[in-house]
């Protein structure tokens, strides 16, 4: 069993073989189960949630088994449940981005589901605000901590406070997203160091963070950053450069 933790942007057929790990391991769920090609569950809440599981599925299949791959699409509105249907008898799960919020309420219903399925050996992959929610501590959509700016902001734009939720609970440290294109990595520094979480990963666009047990693997172009407690304030280092 592994997760996969895509940091975003990688939405076009040259980023196929950033998923292709993902669609491996559901090759391989399925072929344990006698089915003669991977049933993967994509599901998306974004805005635009039809469209973006649809891409999310052609993603897949153009990263391993073309056609022989069996996407079920699930696109839901944003606020509405996701029921357990969507993630039955499949051999992976993938889950696409959109308002983290929005992403982590429509899943909600099905987490008890979703980490039992991933414990029973179903690979699951999350991408953007899919990712964030994996974790026990879900980091949401907020830009300050204590009325402080702690990630950019538009300008004319107050922001608003970064709240923590309860996420999937597949990953023990918080996830962060979208990390060098967007300026995020102060953000999660700042979670960390203020005690709303207790350490956490940081993932580039195009960057994959494979969390197996107990091994990680990063694949793509980017880096992922590791942010945790140390004496007197946070460590911050990476935990693997592509072609090092």
């Amino acid at each position: 069993m592994s997760v996969h933790l895509i940091g975003g942007g990688a939405t076009t057929a040259a980023d196929a073989s950033l998923y292709a790990p993902f669609v491996a391991e559901a090759a391989r769920r399925a072929r344990h189960t006698g089915r003669s090609r991977p049933r993967v569950a994509v599901i998306s809440l974004h805005p635009e949630a039809e469209e973006k599981a649809e891409a999310l599925g052609e993603l897949l299949r153009e990263a391993g088994t073309g056609s022989a791959l069996e996407a079920h699409l699930t696109a839901g509105l944003p606020g509405e449940a996701i029921g357990p249907g969507a993630i039955a008898d499949v051999d992976g799960i993938a889950v696409g981005g959109g308002v983290v919020e929005d992403v982590r309420a429509g899943l909600e219903p099905v987490f008890g589901e979703l980490r039992r399925l991933v414990a029973a050996g179903v690979p699951y992959l999350g991408v953007s605000a899919g990712a964030m929610i994996a974790a026990g501590s879900s980091l949401g959509g907020g830009s300050r901590i204590g009325g402080v700016a702690v990630s950019p902001e538009d300008p004319g734009d107050p922001g608003y406070e970064l709240e923590i939720a309860a996420g999937i609970g597949l990953v023990d440290a918080a996830i962060e997203v979208h990390v060098a294109q967007r300026g995020m990595l102060s953000r999660l520094v700042a979670a960390v160091e203020s005690g709303l979480v207790a350490g956490g990963f940081g993932i580039d666009e195009r960057t994959a963070l494979i969390v197996g047990d107990g091994t990680l693997r990063v694949e793509g172009e980017g880096r992922v950053w590791r942010a945790q407690r140390a004496e007197g304030g946070v460590q911050v280092g990476t935990i693997g450069t592509i072609g090092t």
